[in-house]
């Protein structure tokens, strides 16, 4: 074992940590599993740019107790620096986890016990209500314990600012300077203020939903659709606080809840992993949207900010969208209903992320909306929508990860208003004569056919996190020439901000923070991007390749083209 490891065991083994740990901890060490030991305290649980997040367990490189009140404590001295001559609060929320009630009351501990207000929610509340909240109740900042759709052994924090979104620069650096003098667990504020803690939750969700309320475009639609038939499920998750308030204030009226799924359990006991980019985790709501011939399927993750959709096909099957087409729909919809309703002036805007389909892109500039690229994060979007208050207009936007917000009163992706937003579709589209899956394919008629593939490799440990690096290195560096017959023509490097035309030499810088992000594009139109999570041990691959409007194949024909071209793409870049 690495003499740097040895050296930080025998540091928490001689620390204040609680004899109970010191007692695991040294059975730990007697079991003389180095492979476990080494991954628990090679390094130091990072606290990134949004927060923490890891797998829970002792060790530096753990969610636990002495992590989770470092970074606290680290955060807490970084808000009253902020805020010295006025009472600062915060928001604390956490999702259905194991330890998340507990990581959640420990954070509110050490914030009171610094002379933070605290506003902690009595019970699990999604993400998106936190963010909510922040705003709602005029806090500096707020924290949600939540490990989103990670496996159940993950736990984690997100950090927001007085905006109500994640936090972006200059305070990021800033407060994980903060965190980094917290060399001691000495230095952490155990001791609870129970005068500074509040609890809080059914007033905020009253609040949320009555804004939420307002995003509607098609009451009338929804009225006369109103028993479109539904089946939600919140994965075991926190969905289930807030998506079947929304629906039925949206008035719909026959919406079926998987019961199974439906009690928060962060050991979510019937998926492999809570995450509805899976289709594994929807399972048994497609079987149940079969049974009774539902028409929609929706589905969240544990905190509740990502949705996934399943639409019923003209055989009765149920179809799976993606992120990028449910994204697209969304944003097509929208569109659509501001400019019915002679609401587009000119000022209005959508954003979209790097990686995100460039569909998005062609419907905004088809109906007049600006489209903004951001990178990877929500926070990313939340800092543009702060930065053009008072000048634009958003409207709404979305990542490929299942992610979308409508509307600015929250500041982070939300799967409460999306769900309902979603359903509103339609309705809108079933009063049209129309099911989602026509709406699709009218997008596609007028703008060309997208489709997108997600290869996502997980590396776990030291040696993983060493392996993700080696390869964007090669990709850097041995950068294919072609790929699936076409020549990449840019390659836009956002870690060192540049776009390099590979065909002319030509280089221009590109206006993005530096991000571990790399992108081919080639001269047919196909964009290809890798980049490691920030929030798992794996490194992704997100390929985009697309037809022109006026081809003459069928849908079907079109689809199994593309895919041919998005499984060459996987084969040469050695993904197969």
């Amino acid at each position: 074992m690495e003499e740097n490891i040895k050296k930080t065991i025998d540091t928490w083994l001689n620390s204040s940590i609680d004899e109970a740990d010191k007692t695991a901890l040294k059975a730990l060490v007697d079991s003389g599993n180095e492979t476990e030991l080494t991954d628990c305290f090679y390094k130091e649980l990072e606290f990134g740019t949004g927060g923490l997040r890891g797998v829970m367990g002792l060790g530096s490189n753990r969610m636990n107790k002495y992590t989770v009140g470092s970074a606290t404590q680290g955060l807490a001295n970084y808000i009253n620096a902020q805020f010295p001559n006025e009472e600062a609060s915060i928001a604390i929320a956490h999702d259905s986890r194991n330890n998340s009630d507990v990581f959640a009351q420990i954070v509110a501990d050490i914030c009171s016990a610094n002379g933070i207000k605290v506003y902690l929610f009595e019970a699990l509340r999604p993400t998106p209500e936190l963010s909510f909240a922040i705003r709602s109740l005029g806090c500096k900042s707020g924290i949600v314990v939540t490990a989103s759709h990670n496996p159940k052994e993950y736990n984690g924090y997100k950090v927001y600012w007085e905006d109500g979104a994640q936090i972006i620069a200059p305070h990021d650096t800033k407060i994980i300077e903060e965190v980094r003098k917290i060399t001691s667990f000495d230095q952490i504020n155990f001791d609870a203020n129970p005068a500074l803690i509040e609890k809080t939750g059914k007033d905020i969700d009253e609040k949320y939903l009555t804004e939420m309320l307002k995003l509607s475009l098609s009451p009338e639609a929804i009225k006369n659709q109103s028993d479109l038939s539904i089946v939600f499920s919140p994965i075991h998750g926190t969905g289930i606080t807030l998506v079947p308030q929304a629906l039925e204030r949206f008035g719909f009226t026959n919406v079926t809840i998987i019961e199974e799924q439906a009690t928060p359990d962060g050991n979510f006991p019937t998926v492999v992993y809570p995450n509805p980019e899976e289709k594994e985790a929807l399972t048994l709501a497609l079987a149940k949207a079969k049974e009774i011939d539902a028409e929609l399927v929706l589905a969240t993750d544990p905190d509740a900010d990502r949705v996934g959709i399943a639409i019923r096909t003209e055989t009765g099957d149920f179809e799976l969208l993606n992120g990028n087409q449910t994204g697209a729909l969304l944003i097509y919809y929208l569109c659509l209903k501001w400019k019915a309703n002679n609401k587009l002036d000119g000022k209005q805007y959508v954003v979209k992320t790097v990686v995100t389909t460039e569909l998005i892109k062609d419907i905004a500039t088809h109906f007049g909306v600006e489209c903004f690229d951001t990178l990877t994060g929500f926070k990313h979007i939340a800092g543009l929508i702060k930065d053009l208050e008072g000048k634009k207009t958003f409207i709404g936007g979305g990542e490929e990860s299942y992610g979308y917000l409508i509307g600015d009163f929250v500041r982070d992706k939300d799967a409460i208003a999306s769900c309902a937003m979603i359903a509103e579709m339609a309705a809108w589209a079933k009063d049209n004569g129309k099911s989602l899956g026509d709406l699709l394919e009218e997008v596609y008629s007028q703008f060309g056919m997208y489709l997108e593939d997600l290869v996502s490799l997980t590396k776990k440990g030291k040696s993983g996190a060493e392996e993700i690096q080696e390869m964007m290195h090669q990709f850097r560096t041995n950068t294919p020439s072609t790929l699936a017959g076409s020549e990449i023509e840019w390659l836009i490097d956002y870690q060192n901000s540049t776009s390099t035309n590979l065909l002319t030499s030509q280089k221009e810088k590109i206006d993005f923070p530096s991000s571990n992000v790399l992108q081919f594009i080639t001269k047919d139109g196909s964009k290809i991007s890798m980049r490691p999570s920030g929030t798992e041990p794996k490194i992704k691959f997100y390929m985009s390749v697309r037809s022109d409007s006026d081809s003459d194949r069928s849908f079907e024909d079109e689809k199994l083209v593309l895919r041919a071209k998005t499984d060459k793409i996987k084969e040469e870049l050695g993904l197969l």
